[in-house]
């Protein structure tokens, strides 16, 4: 039996005094009564699970009662009856953001979970009253959301669990398990609508005074391929603050996305003027790995025009000259990179000259 409150509870008293006590798996104390003014520990104890999709949280809080022998799925939890889905207090789930449940759309709240158990098939039921003592006054009329949903069978669970399981990038499958059953059900997300209202609320805060915000707001819509006009808006305000290597090389990026060539070339120009030895450097050798070697090496020449005697640009150097099968030069390169190089560089560009010693291209 599950902790009740006083109405209940005397149901239970008077099924005591005609010897229909519940088993003790469900009993709090010894002759088979539940407290109803103390805070102490319940059979059925309280557990949450939370999972965030995207920037959506989604959290379920609960009871957890144990099978203890019993006969649970058309027994202790009859068939065709409205069930609490746990033990004592509603079960009760929260939604951060809208969501969807099973395609079906559900506003963001907190609502209790309830559900109508059946052989084939579970209605879940998200009822706009969190805040009742199990399902004894379920009201169909507060209702937010039904949806129905088909049980399977699973590995054996003593206590009665809530798991987020097929976690993907927009969506999550709820699962109730409980003794040998899963009963699943799908919360989709549009992640896209929710980053983009939380990345506009922080853009009116710290983000939107720095050159920074604007750009990775610009850089996550581009990445995505979504609003990308209002992306180069942003991206254009991230200049206006302070012009950089960075800004205009995304804008380039988005321009190019958006089909505008041109003018996505003459932004790319803009950013090699801005950028410094080490950003030229970084940009080119990602193209290089990116497969566009013809283009890394016509990017790395330009490295020593932006400071000669800078550590990066010898190495740029080095790279050059092993792709040209010119070992020793590109060997004294790499000692001088090594030599002018941060100690937490050196690691890296240590086997690299080891490579050239033996005359093995580091490009390759």
């Amino acid at each position: 039996m599950r902790d009740m409150p006083k109405c209940v509870l005397g149901l239970f008293v008077g099924l005591a005094g005609l010897g229909l006590l519940v088993s003790t798996a469900e009993a709090q104390f010894k002759n088979g009564s539940q407290p109803t003014e103390l805070n102490i520990p319940r059979v059925s104890q309280r557990a949450s699970v939370t999972q965030r999709i995207g920037l959506t949280d989604i959290t379920i809080i609960y009871y957890r009662p144990t099978v203890g022998g019993r006969e649970i799925w058309g027994k202790v939890v009859p068939y065709g009856k409205i069930w609490r889905a746990g033990a004592n207090e509603n079960t009760v789930i929260t939604f951060a953001d809208d969501v969807t449940v099973e395609g079906k759309p559900l506003a963001a709240g907190t609502y209790g979970l309830h559900t109508i158990p059946d052989k084939d098939n579970w209605t879940i039921i998200f009822s706009k009253n969190a805040t009742s003592w199990g399902s004894f006054s379920y009201d169909q009329k507060e209702d937010a959301l039904r949806v129905t949903v088909k049980p399977h069978a699973s590995e054996a669970f003593e206590q009665l669990t809530y798991t987020f399981e097929e976690v993907k990038p927009e969506s999550a499958v709820a699962v109730l398990r409980w003794e040998k059953l899963a009963v699943p059900f799908q919360i989709g997300v549009d992640v896209k609508a929710v980053v983009l209202r939380s990345i506009k609320n922080e853009l009116r805060s710290v983000g939107g005074f720095t050159w920074a915000g604007y750009d990775e707001a610009a850089q996550w819509c581009l990445d995505n391929n979504y609003n990308l006009e209002e992306a180069l808006k942003w991206e254009q305000t991230s200049i206006d603050n302070e012009p950089r290597f960075e800004n205009w090389e995304t804008k380039s990026r988005i321009l190019s996305a958006m089909g505008k060539k041109e003018e996505a070339d003459k932004a790319l120009a803009t950013a090699m003027d801005k950028a410094s030895a080490i950003q030229l450097y970084v940009y080119a050798r990602g193209l290089q790995r990116q497969g566009d070697s013809k283009r890394a090496f016509e990017l790395y020449p330009q490295v020593p025009k932006k400071d000669a005697n800078h550590w990066i640009s010898h190495l740029a150097l080095a790279r050059i000259d092993s792709n040209k099968g010119d070992f020793p030069s590109a060997t004294k390169e790499m000692t001088q990179a090594i030599s002018g190089a941060p100690e937490a560089n050196k690691p890296f560009l240590e086997p690299l000259l080891k490579r050239l010693e033996a005359k093995d291209d580091i490009n390759k």
